[in-house]
Protein backbone atom coordinates (compact mmCIF):
# COMPACT_ATOMS: atom_id res chain seq x y z
CA UNK A 1 0.00 0.00 0.00
CA UNK A 2 0.97 3.67 -1.13
CA UNK A 3 1.10 6.24 1.94
CA UNK A 4 0.83 9.60 1.45
CA UNK A 5 3.26 11.80 2.50
CA UNK A 6 3.85 15.63 3.38
CA UNK A 7 6.11 18.26 1.57
CA UNK A 8 8.26 19.36 4.63
CA UNK A 9 10.94 21.95 3.83
CA UNK A 10 9.99 25.56 2.21
CA UNK A 11 12.61 24.71 -0.68
CA UNK A 12 10.55 21.90 -2.14
CA UNK A 13 7.49 24.05 -2.19
CA UNK A 14 9.45 26.85 -3.88
CA UNK A 15 10.59 24.23 -6.19
CA UNK A 16 7.16 22.81 -6.94
CA UNK A 17 5.62 26.00 -7.11
CA UNK A 18 8.06 26.95 -10.34
CA UNK A 19 7.19 23.75 -12.08
CA UNK A 20 4.11 22.48 -14.04
CA UNK A 21 0.62 23.58 -13.34
CA UNK A 22 -2.86 22.68 -14.03
CA UNK A 23 -6.05 24.33 -12.71
CA UNK A 24 -9.96 22.99 -12.30
CA UNK A 25 -12.90 24.55 -11.12
CA UNK A 26 -12.25 22.48 -7.97
CA UNK A 27 -8.41 22.76 -7.31
CA UNK A 28 -5.21 23.03 -8.80
CA UNK A 29 -2.29 21.02 -8.68
CA UNK A 30 1.59 21.67 -8.94
CA UNK A 31 3.51 18.93 -9.87
CA UNK A 32 7.22 17.96 -10.52
CA UNK A 33 9.78 15.59 -10.94
CA UNK A 34 11.11 14.05 -6.79
CA UNK A 35 14.52 15.19 -7.17
CA UNK A 36 15.84 12.67 -4.75
CA UNK A 37 15.98 8.78 -5.24
CA UNK A 38 13.34 6.85 -2.84
CA UNK A 39 10.98 4.21 -2.63
CA UNK A 40 7.93 4.74 -4.63
CA UNK A 41 5.76 3.09 -1.03
CA UNK A 42 5.64 7.04 -0.31
CA UNK A 43 3.57 9.51 -2.69
CA UNK A 44 5.14 13.32 -2.08
CA UNK A 45 1.77 15.31 -1.71
CA UNK A 46 0.05 17.95 0.20
CA UNK A 47 -3.10 19.67 0.67
CA UNK A 48 -3.01 23.39 0.75
CA UNK A 49 -6.21 25.98 1.46
CA UNK A 50 -6.09 29.49 1.28
CA UNK A 51 -7.88 31.57 4.58
CA UNK A 52 -9.89 33.34 2.59
CA UNK A 53 -11.93 29.45 0.93
CA UNK A 54 -13.77 30.32 4.53
CA UNK A 55 -13.10 28.83 8.35
CA UNK A 56 -11.29 25.98 9.29
CA UNK A 57 -14.21 23.50 9.10
CA UNK A 58 -14.52 24.05 5.25
CA UNK A 59 -10.71 23.90 4.85
CA UNK A 60 -10.22 20.75 6.58
CA UNK A 61 -13.52 19.85 4.69
CA UNK A 62 -12.22 20.24 1.68
CA UNK A 63 -8.64 18.69 2.61
CA UNK A 64 -10.81 15.37 3.15
CA UNK A 65 -12.20 14.87 0.50
CA UNK A 66 -9.42 15.63 -1.61
CA UNK A 67 -7.15 13.33 0.42
CA UNK A 68 -9.47 10.34 0.68
CA UNK A 69 -9.90 10.42 -3.50
CA UNK A 70 -6.51 10.16 -3.84
CA UNK A 71 -6.21 7.19 -1.91
CA UNK A 72 -8.76 5.76 -3.43
CA UNK A 73 -7.41 6.70 -6.76
CA UNK A 74 -3.77 4.77 -5.17
CA UNK A 75 -5.86 1.35 -4.03
CA UNK A 76 -7.35 0.94 -6.80
CA UNK A 77 -5.35 2.26 -10.32
CA UNK A 78 -2.15 3.26 -11.09
CA UNK A 79 -3.07 6.44 -12.72
CA UNK A 80 -0.91 8.56 -9.76
CA UNK A 81 3.34 8.27 -10.63
CA UNK A 82 5.00 8.15 -7.32
CA UNK A 83 7.98 9.77 -8.95
CA UNK A 84 6.58 12.95 -8.95
CA UNK A 85 5.52 15.67 -6.08
CA UNK A 86 2.10 17.05 -6.11
CA UNK A 87 1.11 20.28 -4.62
CA UNK A 88 -2.86 20.37 -4.37
CA UNK A 89 -4.52 23.50 -3.72
CA UNK A 90 -8.21 23.24 -3.09
CA UNK A 91 -10.84 25.92 -3.86
CA UNK A 92 -13.96 26.92 -2.42
CA UNK A 93 -16.47 24.89 -4.91
CA UNK A 94 -15.23 21.82 -3.63
CA UNK A 95 -16.71 22.06 -0.84
CA UNK A 96 -20.29 22.02 -2.12
CA UNK A 97 -20.03 19.85 -4.45
CA UNK A 98 -20.49 16.57 -4.04
CA UNK A 99 -17.78 13.46 -3.75
CA UNK A 100 -18.41 11.55 -7.34
CA UNK A 101 -17.17 15.08 -9.15
CA UNK A 102 -14.40 15.99 -7.26
CA UNK A 103 -13.21 12.08 -7.50
CA UNK A 104 -13.78 11.99 -11.75
CA UNK A 105 -12.61 15.30 -11.93
CA UNK A 106 -9.16 13.62 -10.19
CA UNK A 107 -9.35 11.24 -12.32
CA UNK A 108 -9.04 13.09 -15.46
CA UNK A 109 -6.46 15.58 -14.09
CA UNK A 110 -4.15 12.89 -12.98
CA UNK A 111 -4.62 10.90 -16.46
CA UNK A 112 -3.61 14.39 -18.33
CA UNK A 113 -1.01 15.27 -16.26
CA UNK A 114 0.49 11.42 -17.06
CA UNK A 115 0.18 12.33 -20.57
CA UNK A 116 2.27 15.69 -20.46
CA UNK A 117 4.92 13.90 -18.72
CA UNK A 118 5.17 10.90 -20.80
Amino acid sequence: MIKLKNLKSDFQFKRLLGQKKFHTNYFSVYFGKNSTKENNKKLNISFIMKKKIGNAVVRNKIKRRLRSAIQKKLQNKKIIDTNYSYIIFGKSKAFTEKYSLISNELDKTFFKINQINN
